[in-house]
Order: C-alpha cells, then sequence, then structure tokens
C-alpha cells in the first residue's frame, strides 16, 4: 500500500496529489512538471484528515517511487524524523509574527538530500494578520525547491492574498463505513463498536478512534448528551454549565501538567539552573529568566486553547444531538449519528418545533464563536443553555 491509500475516504483528493506528485517527479528530473506547484492549501472540516493527506504528499514528494510507504523516505515523514519537512503545530491560541519570520528564515534553506524542503503547518487558520502578511512575502518569492503545505478548515480561513496564491485540495468527510472499516483492519476494534463510534463522530476518525479506545472519553460524551433533557429550569442551565467547564478545566490542567513540568525543567538545565563553578556563565543563566518566562507564556496559552478545545469538541456533540432532533421532526432518511439515545431524540422532536431546534443550534454556534473571540467560558456556555433550555416533559 501506498502513502495515499491510507486516506480514508478521500479517493479524488488523492488522485490529484499522486498526479502533483508525478508532476514534482518530472520537475527534478528538468521536465515541466505538470500539476506541481509550491503552495498547497488543504481543507476540509474537522477529522476530514487535512493533516495526514499533507503528510501524505509529503511523503510522496520525498520518495523515489512517489509515495510506496515503505521506503526509508516515506518511513521518516511518518515517524517525523525526515530532515527536509518542517512541522508547524500551533499549540497556542495563536502563531505569532516572531515565530512566522523564523519559520520563513529556515524554509529558505536549501533541501539536505537535494529534491524538496516541505513546510507542512498544521492549524494554519491561527496566523493573526501580521504573521499571514508575513508568510505571503515568503510564498510570493519562494526558493525553487520549498514547499508550503498548509491545513486549515475552510479556504476563507486564511486572507485572500495567500489562498489565491495556493493550489485548493478540499477534503470531505469520510462515510461511516469508510472509517468504521480502518478502525476494524488497523486497530482490531470490534465491528459493532466500530459502526457505532465511527456514527457518533460523523466521519471524524481520530475521535472515533478515541471513543472506541478511551472509556473515560465515552463517558464524558455520554454526560454531554444527557444535557439537553436536563435543562428544565434556570438551575439546571448554571449547573450544566459549571460541570462542562469544570470538566475541561480539569481535563486541560491533567493535559498541561503532563507537559509543563518536563518542559521547565528542561529550559533550567539548559541555561545552567542549580549549577556552580568558575566556568559557569552567569549571563547564561540570568538569560534563562527570560526564556522561562517565554514558556510559561506558551504553556498557559495552550492550557487555555486546550480548555477551549474540550468545551468545542461538547458542543460538536450537542450541535450533532440537535441536528438529529430536526432530522426526526422532518422525517429525514439520514443516518443519526446518536441512534443510540432514540428514546431523547423523540420526545425533544415531540415537544418543540423544527424551528426552536434551529434556534438552539444556532445558539451552540454562537456559542463556538463567542469562545473564539475570548469570551469567558463560563458566561458564554451559561448563556447557551439558557437558550437550550427545554420545557419540563
Amino acid at each position: 500500500m501506498g502513502v495515499f491509500d491510507d486516506l480514508v475516504g478521500q479517493e479524488r483528493a488523492a488522485v490529484t496529489l499522486r498526479r502533483a506528485a508525478d508532476g514534482a517527479a518530472e520537475m527534478l528530473a528538468g521536465g515541466p512538471g505538470g500539476g506541481m506547484t509550491h503552495a498547497w492549501l488543504f481543507t476540509g472540516p474537522p477529522g476530514s484528515g487535512r493533516e495526514e493527506a499533507a503528510r501524505a504528499f509529503a511523503a510522496a514528494l520525498f520518495c523515489p517511487d512517489r509515495g510506496c510507504g515503505h521506503c526509508d523516505m516515506c518511513h521518516q515523514v511518518a515517524i517525523g524524523s525526515h530532515p527536509d519537512l518542517e512541522v508547524v503545530r500551533t499549540e497556542g491560541l495563536s502563531y505569532g509574527i516572531k515565530e512566522t519570520r523564523q519559520l520563513i528564515l529556515r524554509a529558505a534553506g536549501a533541501p539536505t538530500l537535494g529534491r524538496w524542503r516541505v513546510v507542512l503547518f498544521e492549524g494554519a487558520d491561527r496566523m493573526p494578520e501580521r504573521a499571514s502578511n508575513a508568510l505571503l512575502k515568503a510564498i510570493e518569492e519562494p526558493p525553487p525547491k520549498t514547499v508550503w503545505l498548509l491545513c486549515t478548515p475552510s479556504p476563507a480561513d486564511l486572507v485572500i492574498t495567500i489562498r489565491s496564491r495556493c493550489r485548493v485540495v478540499t477534503l470531505v468527510t469520510p462515510p461511516t463505513a469508510a472509517v468504521a472499516h480502518a478502525l476494524v483492519t488497523r486497530d482490531n476494534i470490534p465491528p459493532d463498536m466500530a459502526e457505532s463510534v465511527a456514527r457518533a463522530t460523523q466521519g471524524h476518525l481520530e475521535r472515533a478512534r478515541r471513543l472506541a479506545l478511551d472509556p473515560e472519553m465515552r463517558a464524558r460524551r455520554e454526560a454531554v448528551l444527557s444535557i439537553p433533557r436536563s435543562l428544565t429550569g434556570l438551575g439546571e442551565c448554571v449547573t450544566a454549565a459549571e460541570r462542562l467547564v469544570d470538566t475541561a478545566k480539569k481535563e486541560a490542567e491533567a493535559v498541561s501538567s503532563a507537559l509543563d513540568e518536563g518542559e521547565i525543567t528542561e529550559i533550567r538545565k539548559i541555561y545552567g539552573e542549580g549549577s556552580s563553578g568558575k566556568g559557569l556563565n552567569k549571563g547564561l543563566i540570568r538569560g534563562g529568566a527570560g526564556a522561562l518566562k517565554d514558556l510559561e507564556k506558551l504553556q498557559k496559552s495552550r492550557a487555555t486553547r486546550t480548555q477551549r478545545d474540550v468545551i468545542d469538541a461538547a458542543l460538536l456533540d450537542l450541535v450533532a444531538f440537535y441536528r438529529d432532533v430536526l432530522a426526526v421532526q422532518f422525517g429525514a432518511p439520514v443516518e443519526l449519528a446518536n441512534e443510540d439515545r432514540r428514546a431523547d431524540l423523540d420526545g425533544l422532536a415531540r415537544s418543540s418545533a423544527p424551528e426552536e431546534t434551529l434556534r438552539r443550534v444556532d445558539a451552540i454556534m454562537h456559542c463556538r464563536e463567542r469562545l473564539a473571540a475570548n469570551v469567558n467560558p463560563q458566561m458564554a456556555v451559561e448563556a447557551m443553555m439558557i437558550s437550550l433550555r427545554q420545557p419540563r416533559l
């Protein structure tokens, strides 16, 4: 199997990328290189595999066989050790102008192994305007063998001047059957469980995998899906909001604590804290204070983003729930993400009109927008819960 065979439910995108890899090989041989360009934009909904597609394309660019999937080049890309591939992950809330300028300088270097130098930018939509303008200049006048692979949910997430200079690869939500098959064949997940989590996550492969393998994640999802029927009064709304935000905060703290301590220890070791002796550079130790301050700022931003991401995942589960309610209300012959909660869906469908269901979906989406705009999570979620309130059944 080649690297593009691992893309679940993305056959059309795979065809485009294979042709581009052929063009890249032609270009290296002095040919026209049809289909190949220096800047790519991978877009698609959450779980569609934007980063996986970009990584597969990077492997195909490095691989002499254009993505065989088993050579040293493909293996190095898969484990993240290829010297000419730089993967940018935005751990904090944004990727600033300083980091962007440093990235551009690194991307301008010649390839170590002679083929291409590839920058895979995950979450390119998190660049503020100044950083986007700096990146635009690099994309407008790239070095001959530098290739930019940008990943965003939608082309509109990037400024038009950047996306107009990129070739767009649009990925789609993988079918439930394709995700379930991948879980069964790759992770040995039982077929019934694989189909259930694939349907519940609406084609989000990685989330489906975690849901199948992590009992705590399944318990958190069940708690979220029990919220709609519990919202029968203002007190219940406030309690549900507190519980959701508190759960997200605890999960963010757990993730952060697992990373923060090791990073702080490493910084202190690099700058010689705790060392002694005549040869010790006192200026280096003092410089460590600034590096430690920068690290703490990054860690705080990462914790905030993690909390926001946990809440956002819960909100998407709620959107899927009310989408199912709407489907029941209209008798639409579509697959329900929450078929296992059919009794709740039927009860809410009977007790409200489709217009009210749409209003509740709008309230959830508005909450997502407010969280992205740095509104206090407790306030944003409380307001949403009140909008979701149901009559007592």
